[in-house]
């Protein structure tokens, strides 16, 4: 393997994994901020949105961010196309973003062997 192909994995690797790791942070804001809106606050249709529209286009612009990373991840680190389909769909339920990509480095998938 090359320093360039190394140095390339390394970066498509730490992409990958920022990505999952805030991702899966800003959903758990997301659901803090409509906890808020739903269950604290006293009236949740009074018109007051709390933080779901600060929140709302930061975790919308992290999802698509994620998506990114993941079909950059499995083209260059040579992923399966079940294993990009797993990575794709862990980005729907909250945090399985971090918790794939803690297996995807246990199972040396984000090594590109």
């Amino acid at each position: 393997m090359t320093t360039t192909s190394t140095t390339t994995q390394d970066s498509t690797r730490r992409l990958f994994r920022v990505a999952a790791f805030v991702e899966a942070v800003s959903w758990g804001g997301l659901l803090i901020a409509m906890f808020f809106k739903w269950v604290v606050q006293d009236d949740p249709n009074s018109g007051a949105q709390g933080g779901v529209p600060i929140m709302g286009p930061i975790h919308g612009v992290l999802f698509v961010g994620y998506v990114l990373a993941t079909l950059t991840a499995a083209r260059r680190l040579g992923w399966t196309p079940r294993t990009t389909v797993v990575a794709l769909a862990a980005s729907i339920p909250p945090f399985c973003t971090a918790i794939f990509e803690v297996i995807a480095n246990r199972r040396g998938l984000l090594r590109g062997e």
